[in-house]
């Protein structure tokens, strides 16, 4: 049995309660104060707090116990959407290798949506706070040597960071059946069986979690070429 209690989010709300299921919990918004002081000041850094508040927050957490579509939005939003935000916000003073961060970032991603891995994170508190910790730190890390490269290579990373959460994505997608013990009963609750809940996330992974995607690299595009016309 998955132990809900230890879960930072809660037990899996009906959908009469979720609009009630905001979460003020005294730690979360410390550590998001302390990061609005850190990287506040910067537009980016702002919109990362902001971001990382509705992920955490929000009923959202509370809807992502319940449906692993909900939880595969919220693994977006941190990994795609606040860490490049944050590393904006602190960009690095010289290109750095991608490679290694790259690795990192993609195990964290594909290790804890192993079912095993994930069922463990969602039903222990501190197995739940590892698992957020190495998935934005290890992205972070990925973002930040991404936006240091120069005349537009960071492009090729950005698509090679997609291409393993499509991968990820496209899995979960065409699985047989559902994998996720911890999402085995909530999905009925919202009209979904377990496998439709699981697909529906793989395939926000697989599609439209491109689009954030498509946005950095887009802006690193047009940097490079701005570098170009700057060029004499």
């Amino acid at each position: 049995m998955i132990n809900w209690q230890g879960s930072y989010c809660g037990p899996a709300p009906i959908s009469a309660e979720l609009w009630a299921r905001w979460n003020f919990d005294p730690w979360a918004l410390t550590v998001l104060v302390g990061l609005a002081i850190c990287a506040g000041r910067t537009r980016p850094g702002a919109a990362a707090v902001i971001v990382l508040a509705f992920a955490f927050l929000s009923p959202l957490c509370a809807l992502s116990s319940a449906l692993f579509s909900a939880r595969v939005v919220h693994h977006v939003l941190l990994v795609a959407i606040a860490a490049p935000l944050l590393a904006l916000s602190r960009p690095a003073r010289a290109a750095t290798a991608v490679a290694l961060p790259f690795m990192f970032a993609t195990i964290a991603l594909w290790l804890w949506h192993l079912p095993r891995a994930y069922d463990a994170a969602l039903g222990h508190m501190a197995i739940y706070w590892v698992m957020q910790a190495t998935l934005f730190g290890s992205a972070y890390l990925f973002w930040r040597a991404v936006f240091s490269q120069r005349c537009g290579s960071g492009v090729g990373w950005v698509f090679l960071g997609y291409l393993a959460m499509g991968m990820l994505g496209a899995i979960l997608t065409l699985a047989p059946s559902a994998v996720y013990a911890t999402h085995a009963m909530a999905p009925m609750l919202w009209g979904l069986s377990p496998l439709s809940d699981q697909q529906l996330g793989g395939l926000v992974m697989w599609m439209p979690a491109g689009l954030p995607f498509a946005v950095w690299a887009a802006m690193l595009a047009r940097r490079a070429w701005r570098a170009t016309e700057e060029q004499p």
